[in-house]
């Protein structure tokens, strides 16, 4: 991976991150105009002119922090790489006025092809160090495919060109390295990952935690519910799944085992927590915000529509969590454990008034550019009034530090990223694709919906999740809508399943990361955060199916269709927890009361060309359930009257 490549920082060098993170800041900052009119207008002139800044600004450093393998550390021939992005990038900042007025997208000057070869494999080795190998492999192949598109298969087939022509489309047209997922993070995602590492640094984790046990450190399981919630609240801010483990998990971890539970549940459901809570608006991590690029929605929609599900998503995990304290006789923490919600509120207020301030500008004002950096600046100057985690020099600076060397690895994968959608592009094989799909699924959505979880699920064990949601947004996101499903519903589907790589062997690095903090073995792990998280699974499904449950009906359909999905995870939860209220321990009815529960949740399948309503499902799914727990109770009944006669 990686991260095993990262090299030990010098000071010089966290000096040049961190000088290169704050030249990044003023500039996407001008060009928002927060400054009133631009101050960097004379240089500036064009969009081109702020994309390839901010690459030149970025790039390199990934040849600094990122060592070329983990046995040797070549740091000339990494000075030498950098210094050639640089140049490769300015090169291509002073002449964007030429490449627009004389189109050298399509014929450029000879010099101009020779930079684009050399930024063309730059920006391949910059996504092989920081991205991995299955990363850049995929990268590779379809960033070299134009020059064989016309020998592929039928299915495959597309237009063919030439090294020089793929070149220098890659590197100075808008549809590849400069396309929509670059610029989604440009325009938009940069200040919101600003914002999540502000909120690390002022000792936000530490908030939430303390918050959720104040909140719940009582009910029965009480530390994996504190964890539910802390992890999903720092989840929803900081957009990283591994980071959000490593911080809260710290914390909520030891306290489940010490009120009662194993190490690889305990792990386990700190690992569901922290995937949940990248699914959560209000951030939603950043893959969010390129999928709003993608459908041409403002944010908010996305985050709008993306609350139910989440909500749904946690809910059943509390359900679950629940179950399973029911049936191991988990009680909550002791009294002196739990920390004052008055001394937590009052110390921590400003991080729910950061909050607050993103909400509203978020969703009421659709200030979308503006919110991540308004709510920042207000954490950090409130920040300074705390004794805890006010900002001295070196703080400041480490926070400045963690942001750039977060900001760069993103730039990189979004730019490899970009080169897939370019060569789709330029090949015209992203029109042609959807109707070959369609073809291969012989028209059914159902075996598209299939086809789509298992590649999403796939391709997130070796990318990143948003590498692999753009890939798959280009490639199959199209034909599922051409097959008549609600595009968002589409697009968080993508998302959902790409995120169960976290949770899910053979590769589960949430889980494996939780494991690391619990001492539990990582396999064993990963199988219990795919029990605990089963819902998961199951909602991608329920939304897609279900438009309402993304808010794209009536408030009326919508409630109606939360009813049913709750109930029916309610029973689900349970048998798989083997714990249902009422009725103890089901043992051998759990896949009745799984099967009940399932049809219950399941929505109107007129879609997939089944003739069956939803009053039908719910009525089989009662009646599933109904008889299970008759047949429950008699034996309960049986087994005591058994019981009593034997004494």
């Amino acid at each position: 991976m990686a991260l095993t490549r990262k090299r030990v920082q010098s000071p010089l060098l966290d000096w040049m991150v961190v000088l290169a993170t704050i030249c990044v800041v003023v500039l996407v900052l001008d060009s928002l105009r927060l400054f009133g009119s631009p101050l960097l207008a004379s240089l500036i002139r064009l969009e081109t002119n702020y994309y390839y800044a901010l690459i030149g600004l970025l790039l390199p450093f990934s040849f600094l922090l990122y060592r070329s393998n983990t046995k040797f550390d070549l740091l000339i021939v990494d000075i030498l790489l950098a210094c050639a992005a640089a140049y490769c990038c300015f090169w291509f900042f002073g002449r964007a006025t030429e490449i627009v007025e004389e189109g050298w997208e399509f014929v450029a000057p000879e010099e101009a092809v020779r930079v684009s070869i050399v930024l063309w494999l730059l920006v391949l080795e910059a996504v092989r160090r920081a991205g991995g190998i299955p990363l850049v492999t995929l990268v590779l192949l379809f960033s070299l495919y134009p020059l064989v598109a016309d020998k592929m298969p039928e299915v495959l087939s597309g237009m063919a060109s030439g090294i020089a022509e793929t070149a220098i489309y890659h590197t100075m047209s808008i549809e590849s390295i400069l396309g929509l997922p670059f610029r989604a993070f440009a325009n938009l995602v940069i200040g919101f990952l600003v914002f999540g590492v502000a909120l690390q640094h002022t000792g936000g984790g530490r908030f939430f935690i303390d918050f959720a046990f104040a909140l719940l450190g009582r009910v029965r399981g009480g530390p994996a519910k504190v964890a539910i919630v802390a992890s999903g609240l720092m989840g929803s801010m900081s957009g990283s799944v591994i980071t959000n483990v490593l911080t809260t998990g710290q914390l909520t971890i030891p306290a489940m085992q010490k009120n009662g539970f194993n190490d690889h549940t305990a792990a386990g459901v700190e690992a569901c927590a922290s995937t949940g809570g990248v699914l959560l608006p209000p951030i939603m991590g950043s893959t969010a915000f390129v999928m709003a690029t993608f459908l041409e929605m403002p944010y908010y929609q996305v985050a709008i529509g993306a609350a139910i599900p989440a909500l749904l998503y946690f809910i059943a995990l509390f359900m679950q969590l629940d179950a399973y304290a029911a049936r191991e006789g988990l009680e909550g923490l002791p009294e002196e454990e739990i920390p004052s919600m008055a001394a937590t509120l009052r110390d921590g207020w400003y991080y729910i008034a950061a909050f607050i301030l993103l909400v509203v500008l978020l969703l009421v004002m659709q200030r979308e550019s503006l919110a991540p950096w308004a709510a920042t600046l207000c954490l950090l100057l409130v920040n300074q009034f705390s004794s805890n985690h006010r900002f001295d020099g070196p703080k400041l600076f480490g926070f400045i530090l963690a942001a750039g060397s977060l900001l760069i690895e993103l730039l990189v994968i979004l730019c490899g990223v970009g080169l897939i959608v370019g060569a789709l592009s330029v090949t015209g094989l992203s029109g042609t694709l959807v109707n070959e799909l369609l073809y291969v699924a012989g028209g059914s959505v159902g075996i598209l919906l299939v086809m789509g979880a298992i590649t999403s699920f796939v391709l997130g064990i070796g990318m990143t999740v948003t590498a692999a949601y753009i890939f798959l947004a280009i490639i199959l996101a199209p034909a599922l809508i051409e097959g008549g499903l609600n595009p968002l519903a589409v697009h968080l589907f993508i998302l959902y399943w790409g995120m169960l790589s976290f949770i899910t062997p053979p590769v589960a690095l949430g889980a494996f990361a939780a494991a690391s903090i619990a001492g539990a073995k990582p396999i064993q792990t990963g199988f219990t955060a795919m029990k605990l998280g089963v819902s998961t699974y199951l909602i991608p499904f329920f939304f897609v199916l279900e438009p309402a449950l993304i808010l794209e009906d009536s408030y009326l359909m919508a409630f109606v269709a939360v009813c049913e999905v709750l109930v029916g995870m309610f029973f689900i939860a349970g048998s798989v927890q083997n714990y249902l209220p009422f009725i103890g321990k089901p043992n051998g009815l759990r896949g009745f009361f799984a099967l009940g529960g399932l049809l219950i949740a399941v929505p109107d399948l007129a879609i997939l060309n089944v003739a069956t309503g939803n009053l039908a499902l719910d009525f089989a799914g009662v009646i599933v359930i109904a008889c299970a727990s008759s047949f429950a109770l008699w034996r309960f009944r049986h087994d005591t009257k058994t019981e009593s006669a034997c004494l």
